[in-house]
């Protein structure tokens, strides 16, 4: 029974043996493979801080594009604006040599017919630099009141005029394109 026992306990540690060498393999290999992920998630974090990186620089680069492109558009407007103006004022100096000829002229020599035709002339040719520009009329006697573009500043009965028409311009309206710059001050029938 001794000799049982003793190959028993022989076998059992051999076995004891081989189990903790396999056991020792198994630690060895998680270590191993917990080195291996430790590099993995480190490798995998160091692509995504590089990622983040390139993404913040594309980000702040939009930012600056962004930021240019808005300066460069308001110089454009500013521009565009002062180019307009200049265009006007070129289209006004005729009329401001005129009225400076005009006012030149010996009054003591000038009969009032002549001064009244040279003042004529002067504003029909500011009338017609200012509608090169854009600026129109508002067409009021005889309209339909719209107090989009006429004031209203005066009522009187009418046989000529329907209800809430235009019977008499006071002073004239204008507009640029569609929008109304001085509404017609006009007299309406009741």
């Amino acid at each position: 029974m001794e000799k049982k026992s003793k190959e028993d306990l022989a076998t059992h540690t051999l076995e004891s043996e081989e189990v903790n060498s396999n056991l020792e393999a198994n630690v060895e290999e998680m270590e191993n493979d917990k080195e291996i992920n430790v590099e993995d998630v480190l490798e995998k974090y160091n692509s995504k801080v590089a990622e983040y990186e390139e993404l913040m620089n594309r980000y702040v680069r939009l930012q600056a594009d962004f930021n240019n492109f808005k300066k460069r558009t308001e110089k454009e407007k500013e521009s565009s604006y002062h180019f307009a103006a200049q265009e006007i004022i070129a289209s006004l100096l005729p009329v401001m040599d005129n009225f400076d000829r005009a006012l030149k002229v010996d009054t003591k020599e000038t009969n009032v017919e002549n001064l009244y035709k040279g003042v004529e002339m002067v504003y029909n040719q500011l009338i017609e630099s200012l509608q090169a520009n854009g600026l129109e009329e508002i067409n009021a006697v005889g309209e339909k009141f719209d107090p989009n573009f006429h004031h209203a500043v005066a009522q009187e009965e009418s046989d000529e005029y329907e209800e809430n028409v235009v019977t008499e311009v006071f002073l004239k309206g204008y507009k640029v394109k569609d929008k109304v710059i001085r509404p017609s001050m006009v007299k309406v029938s009741k």
